[in-house]
């Protein structure tokens, strides 16, 4: 027996993640343990997903790049295998910077060039025009068969000027009205809590049969 297949047997569900992203797995874990589910689940990264032709995530709602990850990872290989996308969606900038998030300023942009560029655009923008919300999709394949799309969002709004440390990407300056904070000023377990990844992601656990 495989040691992928005899994890599986001891934990319950076995889930690859279409990722070469280290953090974004122990993100992942993180949310798995903290969920509580029934669905006893171990993640894993996808075996050679590096070696392979990189999927073009040109569509324009994250949930169809998302599926369309973990449809293109999951052929001709064997277990479930899951793909996100997500960003920052601002309705007075008409959606940007959407699915285009991670390139908003350029595909070697850093998170501060990208947080930049956003706050020059919302430079003048005041009350609900600095509503936004952070949106994100998680899809669920099996040997290049959909199981499941799962989305969910968390509403605020844009900063002025970034604030805390922790997070990543457009965190400092997206402000969560509930606990008074932007999201680089959360802990762990309130971001867990309330993220829309995190949501999303407790979303695709409840679908899984319990063991």
């Amino acid at each position: 027996m495989r040691a992928a297949d005899k994890l599986t047997e001891a934990l319950g569900h076995l889930l690859y993640l279409a990722s070469s992203n280290a953090g974004k797995l122990h993100e992942y874990r993180v949310l798995a343990d903290a969920a509580g589910s029934d669905s006893a689940v171990a993640l894993e990264p996808l075996s050679g997903f590096g070696s392979l032709p990189e999927f073009p995530e040109d569509a324009p709602t994250f949930a169809e790049n998302a599926l369309g990850k973990a449809l293109y990872y999951s052929r001709g290989r064997n277990g479930l295998v899951f793909a996100d996308d997500s960003g920052l969606v601002v309705p007075a900038l008409g959606g940007a910077p959407g699915v285009h998030s991670a390139r908003y300023a350029g595909p070697l942009a850093t998170s501060a060039e990208r947080i930049a560029k956003l706050l020059y655009e919302l430079r003048q923008a005041k009350g609900a025009e600095r509503r936004a919300r952070f949106v994100c999709a998680i899809a669920l394949a099996e040997r290049g068969r959909a199981a499941a799309v799962m989305t969910d969002r968390v509403d605020g709004e844009i900063l002025e000027e970034p604030r805390g440390v922790g997070g990543f990407g457009y965190d400092p300056v997206f402000y969560f009205p509930p606990l008074t904070k932007a999201f680089a000023e959360l802990t762990a377990s309130e971001k867990n809590e309330h993220s829309h990844r995190g949501k999303a992601f407790r979303k695709l656990l409840a679908l899984l049969p319990a063991r």
